[in-house]
């Protein structure tokens, strides 16, 4: 799936018409198998789906049931906002709400404080992301604003998205219409300000009310990255996920295009066998503070690049440490013998 193209199975038909998104993939959910694919692991940014790795280290990490007070850098923060307040009391599945359902760049900010900062939480992100061999991905900020290097694929976010889906919780959430949030009080500080009640937050995802058998997904925006969706969906007992990059709302925005990939995914898993490739295994449940990772390749001596046999380091190390003092004792005993006979 190395094609910066489209990549089809075998007597596919023609992909269907109107998708805007620069890369695009199709898989099965359950067996990981990918069904069609367009510039599969080509990098793009990847605005808020990058959320989704955010939301895998936090729900393996955090206490769901522990309370956050809000701050005013939690409201300062750049971007979408579901409307965090000072001295507001969260609970980290309230916010974890708002990360998965309304993409609360407030929220983003602060479930990373109690994971040791945006520094900290980007590294577990991206530590993640490796063990699941995502290699595409380069996670920059906790919201997935664009930063520094941030990239990711089509494919590797349906690997993230099928990895999130093995939580309970973040299934349930990306499946939830509406929730209740709360307010946060007044401002001391500020002359007559009042209380801010609560309010509902709805999903921001429209394919879950327009899709029949959605099982819900991530929206995502940035001026760079475009439009980024990640989303799921059930029909006569198969789950496909389907992934877009760098998509525009012309000439059909990105939930209906997503719904068109789906019908087509449908299509091939019920006309053909075949397929083009498949997503890792997954069931990585430790992430902090590093992820073990797969062993790097043995490095080897120059003597090899000469055409003699090559020696691992470790084995060269190893010799180095063992025959190197019986050189040296020998040569101090010789040296002794000579000093005697003089």
């Amino acid at each position: 799936m190395g094609e910066c193209g489209l990549v089809l199975p075998k007597g596919a038909p023609p992909v269907p018409e109107e998708i805007s998104a620069t890369s695009w993939l199709v898989a099965d959910l359950d067996t990981g198998r990918v069904l069609a694919a367009k510039d599969p692991h080509g990098r793009y940014r990847s605005a808020s789906t990058m959320k989704i790795a955010l939301a895998i280290v936090a729900l393996r990490t955090l206490d769901m049931d522990k309370v956050v007070i809000g701050t005013q850098a939690d409201a300062d923060v750049d971007g979408t906002r579901v409307g965090i307040g000072p001295g507001g009391r969260y609970t980290n599945r309230q916010l974890m709400q708002a990360l998965v359902m309304h993409s609360g760049n407030d929220a983003a900010h602060a479930i990373a404080a109690q994971l040791g900062g945006d520094e900290a939480a980007v590294a577990k992100m991206n530590e993640v992301a490796k063990s699941l061999r995502a290699l595409d991905t380069r996670a920059s900020t906790p919201s997935g604003l664009d930063g520094p290097g941030t990239a990711i694929s089509a494919y590797d976010l349906a690997v993230l998205f099928r990895e999130a889906m093995t939580i309970p919780l973040f299934a349930e959430l990306i499946h939830t219409e509406q929730v209740d949030f709360p307010g946060y009080p007044a401002d001391p500080k500020i002359p007559d300000d009042k209380d801010h009640p609560g309010f509902p937050i709805a999903n921001d995802n429209q394919l879950l009310y327009n899709y029949e058998g959605a099982i819900g997904g991530k929206t995502g925006f940035t001026d760079d990255a475009r439009q980024t969706f990640v989303a799921a969906a059930e029909r006569d007992g198969h789950r496909l996920v389907v992934t877009l990059l760098k998509a525009d709302v012309l000439p059909i925005r990105p939930a209906p295009q997503a719904a068109r990939l789906l019908d087509y995914g449908f299509a091939l898993e019920n006309n053909t066998a075949e397929w083009i490739g498949k997503l890792p295994e997954t069931g990585v449940h430790a992430v902090a503070p590093t992820v073990p990772l797969a062993t790097p390749p043995t490095r080897t001596d120059d003597v090899g690049a000469l055409g003699g046999e090559e020696v691992p380091h470790t084995a060269a190390r190893l010799a180095v440490m063992v025959v190197g003092p019986i050189l040296v004792l020998g040569l101090l005993l010789a040296a002794w013998r000579s000093f005697r006979r003089r």
